[in-house]
């Protein structure tokens, strides 16, 4: 897969295995530049490059890495990307912190092997003058600062790690062996059902380009709905 959005891609190639899909997503600004967002796990570096190669993209026109979590399988290629395109980072103030390894992370998943001091940490609500311009939306619960990135003129979130592949056609959570703290993911995708979606971008499932809003708020009416009968 390419170009999935006008101005944006789901890099081809970066899948470890046929069963772990990890959707990195390039997405054009305004100008020559782009903007990547989230780096695979270790070894992914060469094949974003080929990516851009292949499109006649230059590494140097990456002006932005933004990051949605500290997990290896985001950040793995972070410091080699660093130094291909020399972009500056972006992450979460909480999440920054555990990227570079201070402290040490101890939920579950790993961050990258080599720590990395991002170069810009943000805050819940920050906009950013890329991909036509960008909202970041703390997400906690798969990781403490665990972030979504919308784009309010094209209604397009990157939703990172708060939603995982359900039924057919359907989103679930990220399973909890994979999470902080289910019960926080679940305040967040509440949070998220109140923004107008029509595509909908995860990192391990879909993507989903129409009916966005329709996914979150199925997803939170089910969630709700097994509360109320284990009560």
């Amino acid at each position: 897969m390419t170009e999935i959005l006008p101005g944006i891609h789901q890099v081809d190639g970066v899948d470890p295995s046929p069963d772990f899909s990890t959707h990195v997503y390039l997405v054009k600004d305004k100008g020559h530049s782009w903007t990547l967002i989230d780096t695979g796990l270790p070894g992914t570096a060469p094949k974003i490059e080929a990516y851009l190669r292949k499109h006649s993209i230059s590494p140097g026109d990456i002006r932005s890495i933004f990051i949605t979590h500290l997990h290896r399988d985001h950040t793995g290629s972070l410091r080699e990307m660093i130094a291909k395109t020399h972009a500056r980072t972006y992450s979460h103030w909480i999440e920054a912190a555990y990227i570079n390894n201070d402290p040490p992370y101890d939920g579950p998943g790993s961050p990258p092997a080599e720590a990395v001091d991002v170069d810009e940490k943000f805050k819940d609500g920050d906009r950013f003058e890329v991909a036509g311009g960008m909202v970041a939306f703390h997400t906690p619960g798969h990781t403490p600062g665990h972030t979504a990135f919308y784009l309010p003129e094209r209604k397009i979130l990157f939703a990172g790690d708060l939603f995982f592949g359900g039924a057919p056609n359907e989103i679930s959570l990220t399973p909890p062996e994979y999470t902080l703290h289910t019960p926080t993911a679940r305040v967040s995708a509440q949070r998220i059902a109140g923004l107008s979606i029509t595509s909908l971008l995860p990192y391990h499932a879909g993507p989903y380009l129409t009916e966005g809003s329709a996914k979150v708020k199925a997803l939170v009416k089910k969630l709700r709905e097994l509360a109320q009968n284990r009560d």
